[in-house]
């Protein structure tokens, strides 16, 4: 096994602080040949071993610990372990239960870097984001297999992260055949299609389950406005807690024909009192504004806006506009479900965003409470780094 040698005092933060990235500038050197994948011996700069770690050589992420016991092997049964805890992990969480859509492991967080599962029904999509990830795919679709007695498992490894390992894009069935009639869930009693094969991510967004909950709770007599809606699922909820009306806007086409099939799948719900825009939604907040719309509760859900810190800057600037647009729409008293799943942006620099906007937007307004993801999307302690869900319920005066 090659060995990844350390720069002096670089150590600290891949052994002590048990941080799962090795980054490039910390290597001192490589001692043996190892391919993108291979695991590697981690060692500091006085040959102390710290760890076995997966090795990319592409990318900045020069390796990732795939543990920090140096006598623990990596091996298939590794993954069957590892994979066993995260599936048992979540079935014993009780608001879990009875859950037909969940993530069953979350990468760094699960102690499994690069690797993301979203179970569905019978079905699991799995993504293989890093160089290790990929190479250790069959251990990791047979743990899966064993873990879940699953029917099937989707691959949808076609995030643009696999470019910074050197991995081209890989999709496709892994284990079983796709189901013969369309796939969906029931999210809190509504039925919501999951498309696997062309959806965002993995087919859905699982991490904000208990947000629209929580938005189901409070939507008696709202007129409600949804931006960046996808396929619909906090619209679903809010005609499910009696909204007075949802308007539901999106720039993607495909997403809001899947988010009004997605109402036609659930007959229960007031399908007068929703409305669908495909639009530019900083636009169409504009365009309200001078129309003087304004609405009781606005859920902002936009896509990641700064993939890395790099674009943290450039991100904040557009944070910064769409929550000025929806302050300004807002009645007296009103509710901003407001949203970043940026890894560049924190939960701290995002609620200054959301604060300043609030200001320049004429507005009083405090932060009810701290919206986040669902318990089935842990956040590793020593890994702040991530697209992990951030969001704040914020009223107006």
């Amino acid at each position: 096994m090659a060995q990844l040698i350390l720069m002096p005092g670089k150590e600290r933060a891949a052994f002590k602080n048990r941080h799962p990235w090795v980054f490039a500038g910390s290597v001192g050197r490589l001692e043996g040949r190892a391919r993108p994948g291979d695991t590697v011996e981690v060692l500091a700069d006085n040959l102390r071993p710290l760890g076995r770690a997966a090795y990319s050589p592409q990318s900045q992420i020069r390796a990732r610990f795939w543990t920090f016991d140096p006598d623990e092997s990596v091996d298939d049964a590794f993954f069957k372990r590892r994979i066993a805890a995260a599936v048992a992990r979540r079935q014993a969480l009780p608001e879990l239960k009875g859950q037909q859509g969940l993530r069953l492991i979350h990468a760094e967080s699960d102690g499994l870097p690069g690797i993301i599962a979203d179970q569905y029904g019978d079905t699991v999509v799995v993504q293989l984001n890093s160089a290790g990830a990929d190479k250790w795919r069959k251990a990791i679709v047979n743990a899966l297999v064993q873990a879940t007695c699953c029917a099937r498992i989707y691959e949808r490894s076609d995030s643009d992260v696999r470019g910074l390992e050197g991995l081209e894009p890989t999709v496709g069935w892994l284990h079983g055949e796709p189901k013969e009639t369309g796939l969906s869930i029931d999210e809190n009693g509504v039925q919501l299609a999951v498309d696997v094969v062309g959806g965002h991510k993995t087919g859905f967004y699982l991490d904000q389950r208990d947000n629209r909950a929580w938005l189901r709770s409070v939507a008696a007599g709202k007129d409600i406005l949804n931006c960046f809606c996808y396929t619909g699922g906090f619209s679903l909820q809010a005609l499910a807690g009696g909204a007075k009306s949802v308007l539901s806007i999106d720039s993607s086409g495909p997403a809001l024909a899947q988010a009004r099939a997605n109402l036609v799948l659930n007959p229960q719900l007031p399908a007068e009192r929703a409305e669908w825009l495909e639009a530019d939604v900083f636009q169409a907040l504009r365009d309200f504004r001078k129309a003087e719309r304004s609405f009781d509760l606005i859920v902002l859900d936009p896509p990641k806006f700064a993939p890395s810190a790099a674009y943290a800057d450039r991100a904040a600037r557009a944070y910064k506009d769409i929550n000025i647009l929806g302050f300004k729409l807002l009645r007296p008293g009103g509710l901003l479900m407001t949203y970043s799943c940026s890894g560049g942006i924190g939960l701290e620099l995002f609620q200054k965003i959301v604060a300043g906007a609030a200001v320049d937007a004429g507005r009083e307004a405090r932060i009810v409470r701290r919206l986040s993801g669902t318990a089935d999307h842990p956040v590793a302690l020593n890994f702040p780094e991530g697209e992990y869900l951030k969001g704040l319920l914020v009223q107006v005066d």
